[in-house]
């Protein structure tokens, strides 16, 4: 348990780059002690560095740069978006999350159809500002480079007012087990709210994002209304989704 925790604490700094001990005790529910234990490990093995209140990263940090993961499985990707596309109707009212595989959504729908669409992916944000019958509702207190989005609500009871009919998700993992997963505290934030709060949620995901996850779940498997993926599905899962009436679509 505590080398898993390590390990963890680990991925999560190297992900985030600079991390205060507060934020540390928060995400891992455990004391500032036990969190100074660890990052001394940390220290020793040379992957962070001690600073005054935190500690930031000294290694490549463990996500791959915005630009980077849009070249990877790029065609795929947009594939899947494309065809997410076609599940937006008419006086819909979406959450468009942030992520290489939602970013295209937007570049194939019919720029005639009424829908407001609640983001806090600047890729959309930009998209839509383009699109004169789309009504714009833009999230997010603070804006992150290394992701192209604005993270964090300063009142996250905000989101509470928007009765939103289907929720676009993206994921860094998927799996039966922990569900839909990120390594962003901020972004957890968002997605777990939105996840919760829309009618409908749809997973845009390629095959290669399955059976993985990473330090916070945002959303249980079960909570998927319908998948959009880019390969068949292991066994394990085709029988969760039938039995869960949740729709898988291969593009």
């Amino acid at each position: 348990m505590k080398l898993m925790r390590i390990k963890e604490m680990e991925d999560y700094i190297l992900a985030n780059d600079t991390v205060s001990l507060d934020t540390l005790c928060q995400v891992f529910n455990v004391s500032k002690n036990t969190v100074r234990r660890d990052i001394n490990r940390l220290a020793e093995k040379g992957v962070i560095k001690k600073v005054y209140g935190g500690v930031t990263a000294i290694e490549k940090p463990a996500l791959i740069p915005f630009e980077n993961r849009t070249i990877q499985n790029k065609d795929t990707k947009t594939k899947i978006a494309h065809y997410a596309s076609h599940f937006i109707e008419d006086d819909d009212l979406i959450f468009i999350d942030s992520g290489t595989t939602t970013q295209s959504i937007l570049d194939t729908i019919n720029p005639n159809k009424q829908v407001t669409i609640i983001t806090n992916s600047l890729d959309i944000i930009n998209t839509a500002a383009a699109l004169e019958h789309i009504n714009l509702v833009v999230i997010g207190s603070t804006y992150k480079r290394k992701t192209q989005s604005f993270v964090g609500m300063d009142d996250p009871s905000t989101l509470d007012k928007y009765n939103i009919n289907k929720a676009f998700m993206a994921a860094t993992g998927v799996s039966l087990t922990h569900g839909l997963t990120n390594c962003d505290l901020l972004e957890y934030e968002i997605k777990k709210k939105i996840s919760e709060k829309a009618n409908e949620v749809y997973l845009l995901a390629d095959h290669s994002k399955f059976g993985k996850s990473t330090l916070l779940t945002y959303a249980p498997f079960s909570r998927l209304d319908c998948i959009v993926t880019s390969k068949p599905l292991d066994q394990d899962y085709e029988n969760y989704c039938h039995e869960h009436n949740i729709d898988i679509h291969l593009v």
